[in-house]
Order: structure tokens, then sequence, then C-alpha cells
């Protein structure tokens, strides 16, 4: 819940003068040259809104029209096989199960860092703290992520296959910077944390999220065996396969709307619900129908279990190439209307998110001082 100190009446009208007035771009974009529904909002971490309302990641697919190599997706990937959540809490022989995440303050000490895959990454230092976790934890033998997000700056910085060094550096395979500001994509055919050359934060699971009741944005997940080419708005192919029948890196998939979510309990509808209206995005080579989601103590294995009963056969492949708006940015084209795999639709005016609005706010007195709101 959103808390306003005292004195927070004042500084709201002094901030909507100043927003007025400021140079932030806080339109929400709006077309109706497309098919797809809206969505008013972006994702909220700790003030910081993940990337625009209208990036490709947090703009509904559910009226897309399917992939016309859909159903030979599904099967190259499995038709029979289950969803798999690679997330939860505990160990899994001996490692932590799922992505971690951390947020530190502007002003966080920044550190060295060197990559292997120097020539596709962005060069540091990074503002990486002592005790970041890794997925997998110290020893992971995985992938070894390593996720910062800075406030303030609303900055988020991404490592692959990373080890921390005797002198606090730290060396990994790659590693991305984004803007969350901003819609910008990598440059063509680089890599980044991630195969698909896709930023990770945005497309997991997070708890609080499930709790809350709703996921506004797009998920992650990956398959064994992809094909040597990508689709917008992922920028990397990782794979020697031509295959047609295999899916590109960046390939989006959704739950088919007639999929009967009934017997599942509420969390775990939360999530289907979000596969349903956003899909999920292909984004690096693992095992076939492994979700992402982050680590996090408070979840229930055996809920997320559940989705284990949900067959690749549920899914469909989708085309979002109406989307684009231009190939090196993922802002996604967007109509007036929302809506929800239950039906009705909701008139949005080309207005400024409220989500955009607030995180304005919070970062703008951030910087002076004041830390006004909580999330």
């Amino acid at each position: 819940m959103r808390k306003w100190k005292s004195g927070g009446i004042v500084i709201l009208l002094v901030t909507i003068i100043s927003l007025e007035n400021s140079n932030l771009n806080l339109t929400y974009a709006a077309s109706s040259n497309s098919t797809n529904s809206t969505n008013t909002s972006s994702p909220v971490v700790n003030g910081c809104s993940i990337f625009p309302a209208n990036n490709i990641w947090n703009t509904p697919i559910n009226n897309l029209p399917v992939h016309p190599q859909s159903a030979a997706y599904i099967n190259s990937i499995g038709a029979t096989t289950g969803l798999h959540p690679d997330f939860g809490s505990g160990n899994y022989e001996g490692e932590t199960i799922g992505i971690p995440f951390t947020t530190v303050p502007a002003g966080q000490a920044k550190v060295k860092v060197s990559f292997e895959y120097d020539d596709e990454s962005d060069p540091g230092p990074y503002p990486i703290p002592p005790n970041v976790p890794t997925e997998g934890g110290p020893n992971g033998s995985g992938d070894r992520h390593v996720i910062v997000m800075e406030e303030g700056t609303c900055k988020l910085y991404e490592m692959f296959d990373a080890e921390k060094q005797p002198d606090n550096s730290w060396k990994a395979g790659s590693g991305a910077v984004y803007d969350l500001n901003s819609n910008a994509l990598r440059p063509a055919d680089w890599t980044s944390a991630d195969a698909a050359g896709m930023p990770i934060l945005p497309g997991l699971i997070r708890y609080d999220e499930v709790k809350a009741g709703v996921i506004n944005h797009a998920l992650r997940f990956t398959v064994k065996t992809s094909r040597n080419s990508y689709v917008w708005p992922a920028r990397h192919k990782a794979s020697s396969s031509t295959g047609s029948n295999l899916p590109q890196m960046g390939q989006r998939f959704r739950l088919k709307a007639n999929f009967d979510t009934s017997k599942f309990t509420p969390d775990v509808k939360v999530i289907l619900t979000a596969l349903k209206t956003y899909g999920m995005f292909m984004a690096d080579n693992g095992s076939n129908w492994f979700i992402s989601g982050e680590t996090d103590e408070r979840w229930d294995n055996d809920m997320l279990g559940l989705l284990k009963d949900v067959p690749g056969s549920a899914f469909e492949a989708i085309d979002e190439s109406s989307l684009q708006v231009d190939p090196n940015s993922g802002q996604a084209k967007t109509s007036g209307t929302a809506s929800t795999p239950g039906g009705g639709t909701t008139s949005v005016p080309g207005a400024v998110s409220s989500s955009t609005i607030y995180s304005a706010i919070c970062q703008a007195f951030k910087k002076i001082g004041f830390n006004i709101c909580i999330v």
C-alpha cells in the first residue's frame, strides 16, 4: 500500500506543477492501427516503472492473431510437456531456486566489471553491492545471473555467468544496462544477460505482484532447442539449428483463452491470467516450458507445482509484428481500449499512466532527499 508522509499533499501540488513544466515525457502513446488491448500502467518496483506503459513487455496481446507456425512450434517444444515453474523457495540440489534481483539506492558505489563477450556487453563499472545475490547461490553452477536495479536513476544492470573476484571486482560472460524510462533496445545482434538479447527482470514472476492479484507484463521462459534467428523485440540468436518448426528467440506465446483455470488456486490463476493477457517471451535456451520467477522464501512450492498441470498444447504462438513501431525500439502500437480474457472493454484515452506519474513523483523527491512514498 502506498502511504504519504505528512506534508505530502503540499509536495504533490508542487510536483504536479513541476511536471507540467518539465521535460519528462509522460505521454501514453495511443494508436488506432492495432488490434491489441491497451495497458494503462507499467509494473513498478521500488518507485521505478519497469519500462514505459507502451513498451512491448507491458502490452497485452490477447487479441493478436495466431502465428502461422504455432502448431509446429508447440510440437517442437512439447505439446504434452507441462509448464514448469523454474523458481520457488528453498534449495534444489543445494542451489537456490529462481532468479534473484536486488535494488540499490542512487549513489551506490560502483565496482569494476569485465566480460568474456565484451564486444556485446555494456562496460562497467556497475553498482553491485557486496552482498548481492547470485542465481543458484554463491556456489551455483547454472547461469549465475546477477541483477541490480538502481533507484533514482531507474537503471537496470544485468550480468550472465557472474563471479566475484578477490579484489571485489566481477567477471562475467556478458552484461547489459537498461534505462527503464526508455524504450530503446540493444544494438542489433547483441546479446545481453539473456540469449535473446532481452532484459530478464521485466519477465520475472514476482511474489508481491501475485499476492496483489495482478501481473501486468509479459513473462519469460526457455526451450531446449531454438532456431538460429530472432524476432522483434529480441536482438540475438543462440543456435545453429535451422528448422522452420523451431521458435526464434523473442517468439511470444500465450495461454489459449478457452483454457479452463477454474480448478486452480487464486495465486496460480493470477499467473495463468497473465499468460492469457500478456503471454511469455522465449528468451533463452534451457529446459522446455521452464517459466521464470524471482527467488523468494515466501513462495509455496506446492502451489507453484500446480502449473505443471498446464500442457504445452494449451499455448499458442502469436504474431505481434503489427505492434512494431521501430525495429530498434520496444515501443508498441496501442489501441484505445483495454480488455481481459473474460470479456469486456474499458475506454482508455491517451492519458498519462498513474504508475508513470507515481514513479516520476517518487524519483523527483528522492533526488532532493525526500522519500515521500513507499511501494
